[in-house]
């Protein structure tokens, strides 16, 4: 029993121990901040203003041409001649190369010879079909005279049905002569490499050049590629919460390294469907004016688009924003310029210097530095800068 006494005792002792220290603890934090919101903090103030704000996003990436093919002959050969070079501009339907074409200049003679060959097969059949149709018809008189027999009419009509149908024969070998004339001289004149005819506009140059004089070429193999750098593509991946504002015709500031001091207008022109699963990320191109041909296809760009533009809207310093009890707001400086109060507030467009005020309609200043320090209602120094 005594023991049991002891214990609660003891135990009642330490709690009022620990009272008192957590007392004292509080009573010294308590002391801490009403000397904090009795002393002044320096602070420095900027005013609220009424400016133009704009949601800009900022990407970057590289330069492609407009459009961009390759050349390549359509048959095998040796290349004889090539027109072109490195840089060259080109147009549509330029001669750029020529291959050897002694190989299909002698299949197109033997294709025309033979096509007169078949001319002059057909001619005969003619002949001999004039003669056998001569022939029936005597047969037919003499037979009904009764002066042949019925068999020899009827050799004689066999004979006009054979040469009727060898005629046809004749004339099926012309088209296929004639055709294989027409093959010999298209391949022929693949021996002659042109640009495709394009009616669309553009500066089109010589971007590569693949093989040079002599080489021998398959098929389809590239001998140069050809780029229109009249007009470039800037290629940027824009993120998820991006990706919503992105419209087709948005206007696009481009700067390059290249040329720091200049800057190129572009706009939106094209935007993917769908989203790169790994990096969350849609391409977006963008179509920028090149008549100088200043711009190149690979160059790193940095592209600026403009979302959202606002006029003449409530604006403070983006130094001034500060977050006090799970709120975002400022402090604004009382018109007795010796306290502050945290005003919460709703922002609208925030960029890395200014930030626009939807909710409330607020004026005076607001402090940008020392902020951190205040408290709701503490008294301030303002500082001269």
């Amino acid at each position: 029993m005594r023991k049991l006494i002891w214990t609660v005792g003891v135990v009642a002792i330490v709690v009022l121990l620990g009272w008192q220290i957590y007392a004292h603890i509080q009573g010294q934090e308590s002391s801490v901040r009403r000397q904090r919101r009795s002393v002044p903090v320096a602070v420095e103030v900027a005013p609220v203003q009424r400016a133009t704000v704009k949601d800009m996003g900022q990407y970057s990436g590289s330069l492609y041409p407009r459009t961009a093919f390759s050349i390549a002959p359509k048959i095998a050969g040796r290349l004889e001649k090539m027109h072109v070079h490195l840089g060259d501009e080109i147009q549509a339907g330029q001669l750029v190369a020529v291959l050897d074409d002694a190989e299909y200049q002698q299949q197109a003679s033997q294709a025309k010879a033979e096509l007169e060959v078949a001319r002059a097969n057909l001619l005969e059949q003619q002949n001999a079909l004039a003669d056998a149709k001569r022939e029936y018809g005597r047969a037919q008189a003499l037979s009904a005279k009764q002066i042949i027999p019925d068999s020899q009419l009827d050799e004689a009509l066999s004979d006009l049905k054979s040469q009727e149908a060898k005629l046809r024969v004749a004339f099926a070998r012309v088209a296929q002569s004639e055709a294989a004339v027409r093959a010999a001289t298209v391949r022929l004149a693949y021996t002659r490499i042109h640009i495709p005819e394009n009616n669309q506009p553009g500066y089109r140059v010589v971007g590569e050049r693949f093989v040079d004089e002599g080489a021998m070429l398959a098929p389809n193999t590239p001998i140069i590629s050809v780029i229109d750098i009249g007009s470039m593509i800037a290629a940027v991946h824009v993120v998820e919460r991006d990706y919503p504002k992105i419209e087709v015709g948005l206007k696009a500031t481009v700067a390059t390294d290249a040329f720091p001091n200049r800057s190129f207008s572009g706009k939106v022109i094209r935007i993917a469907p769908i989203l790169k699963e790994k990096s969350r990320e849609a391409r977006i191109e963008i179509q920028i004016d090149n008549p100088s041909r200043l711009l190149k296809p690979g160059m790193f760009v940095r592209v600026q688009i403009q979302f959202i533009k606002r006029d003449n809207v409530i604006v403070v310093p983006t130094a001034a924003i500060i977050n006090r009890n799970n709120a975002q707001g400022v402090f604004l400086l009382n018109p007795d310029k010796e306290t502050a109060v945290f005003t919460p507030v709703t922002f609208g467009i925030v960029d890395t210097e200014i930030a626009e005020i939807r909710e409330p309609i607020i004026s005076g200043n607001v402090v940008v530095l020392g902020q951190h320090l205040l408290e709701d209602g503490a008294p301030v120094i303002v500082s001269s800068k």
